[in-house]
């Protein structure tokens, strides 16, 4: 059975309809308003609107993942099922943020739990085909999350957020949830294991020497 056909149904996503019905969205106030009300055009220009701002750091928490775009489905699913927990209309960004981090960490245990299950019944579990990369790119790329599937969730989106998306650490406190503290001591313990667990891949052992790793986007 495919992750898909498993999932719980939920409010279905639509695209955005063209025309001058939409105008009324112009503000993410007014949109909220609209999906409040359960307006299926409010819906379709909430998808527009944020598709790709979810679809980056999935990409980037996730990796390439058989199952990325039912994880950015889910996304909008469980924000439109928890938008009393939106007190400001107008942080509609910051929020639907939060809601990404926490379906991806969602994701992260699935598919963690999915491994171990795999060690006694490995014919019961849908084959998941990933996209090839090739080249030295691919060859990092494949090797940064090797390693990052070592870490545990929250550590993982904390390192993924400060050093391949280059957020600062009260923006990562604000959008996962956490005080700026329990963010520090994250990234510094998921600094410290990814940084042994590299040290073993040749082509992450260069890129950690060559200083590009703190504080900064990466390529990967």
């Amino acid at each position: 059975m495919s992750s898909s056909a498993a999932r719980p149904a939920g409010p279905r996503v639509l695209r955005s309809p063209t025309g001058p019905g939409n105008v009324a969205f112009t503000s993410d106030a007014a949109l909220v308003e609209g999906l409040r009300a359960e307006q299926p055009a409010a819906i379709a220009v909430f998808y527009d609107r944020y598709a790709a701002h979810v679809r980056r750091p999935l990409g980037r928490i996730l990796g390439v993942d058989g199952e990325l775009a039912d994880v950015h489905h889910d996304v909008f699913v469980r924000a439109l099922g928890s938008l009393r927990t939106l007190r400001d209309p107008a942080a509609l960004g910051a929020w639907i943020t939060s809601v990404t981090l926490f379906t991806a960490r969602t994701a992260i245990q699935r598919r963690a739990r999915r491994r171990w299950l795999s060690f006694f019944a490995p014919e019961a579990l849908p084959d998941v085909e990933a996209p090839p990369v090739s080249g030295e790119h691919g060859e990092a790329l494949r090797a940064t999350y090797a390693v990052l599937d070592r870490l545990p969730p929250d550590e993982r989106i904390a390192f993924v957020l400060r050093f391949l998306e280059g957020m600062e650490l009260t923006e990562i406190a604000a959008a996962t949830e956490a005080s700026l503290a329990t963010i520090k001591r994250r990234l510094a313990r998921a600094e410290e294991r990814f940084t042994r667990a590299a040290r073993q891949h040749p082509v992450l052992r260069d890129w950690l020497e060559g200083g590009t790793r703190r504080g900064t986007k990466s390529d990967l």
